[in-house]
């Protein structure tokens, strides 16, 4: 370690990084992100998060391990929980046709079964915030593909004693790529989670739903109609349902769900 060539190798890497820096805050002040996009790509080139091969385009997954993610290609119009069988039109399941819930429609592209369950994992416990970015990608790439266009899009919030535990809400990691992607904006502040919770992950259907009673609030002067509320996976669909309730009582019209991945 130490002398010239170690000094020169800094060096280089010191202006390497600052010409990126400048680049990128000259393209952004132009508003050319035509270019930015080539210029991250060619600094930056994406690589397979599952397999270390090269990634298509932008997206760190291969085309092998994209065709390997478990597709919910059948599943209810309105929660999303997968269907035994494929219906020719859009279909409710029976557990929303006998209980409704309070959101009206979800988008939910994967199942919650290996290699995505990885992805998620890796970003909730383990901070793997490039799972995040893939997340987000994976979901707004089927979102493009419907006609729906909510005004606001809110992460569910976590609760502050939780958010100071893990440091991160893996919600709002996975937003951020989609609104940047479909253009559509956040909206960090009107929702808030004023019960902390026991984790959903040790309760029955029942006790989620008891657990989520009031858990959220939401700002009255709240005036969008039609919003979308995202998370990393739908087990039950119980904080989905208490969030929706919640921004349906101040006004709002129209809720719709989007996660990754539905258990």
């Amino acid at each position: 370690m130490g002398g010239p060539a170690f000094a020169l190798k800094s060096w280089a890497i010191v202006v390497h990084f600052r010409l990126i820096v400048f680049t990128h805050s000259l393209l952004m002040k132009k508003g050319d992100s035509a270019w930015l996009k080539l210029i991250t790509q060619a600094l930056f080139p994406a690589t397979c998060i599952l397999c270390n091969r090269a990634g298509v385009q932008t997206r760190d997954l291969c085309d092998s391990c994209y065709h390997s993610l478990p597709k919910n290609t059948s599943c209810c119009l309105q929660c999303a929980e997968a269907l035994p069988i494929v219906y020719a039109t859009p279909m409710r399941c029976g557990r929303c046709q006998h209980h409704q819930p309070a959101f009206d429609y979800t988008i939910a592209p994967f199942l919650y079964q290996e290699p995505l369950s990885y992805l998620v994992t890796g970003l909730k416990f383990r901070k793997q915030f490039t799972h995040a970015r893939l997340l987000g990608q994976l979901l707004a790439e089927q979102i493009q593909l419907t006609q729906t266009r909510p005004e606001l899009l809110l992460p569910i919030p976590l609760h502050p004693s939780r958010y100071r535990a893990r440091g991160f809400n893996q919600a709002l990691e996975i937003a951020r790529t989609v609104s940047q992607q479909l253009h559509i904006p956040l909206d960090l502040y009107s929702c808030k989670r004023k019960k902390n919770t026991s984790p959903q992950t040790q309760l029955s259907a029942q006790k989620r739903q008891q657990n989520l009673t009031n858990a959220f609030s939401v700002v009255p002067t709240f005036t969008a109609k039609h919003v979308a509320i995202l998370d990393d996976v739908m087990t039950t669909g119980a904080t989905s349902h208490a969030l929706a309730l919640a921004l349906k009582k101040v006004g709002v019209q129209r809720v719709e769900v989007w996660i990754c991945a539905r258990a």
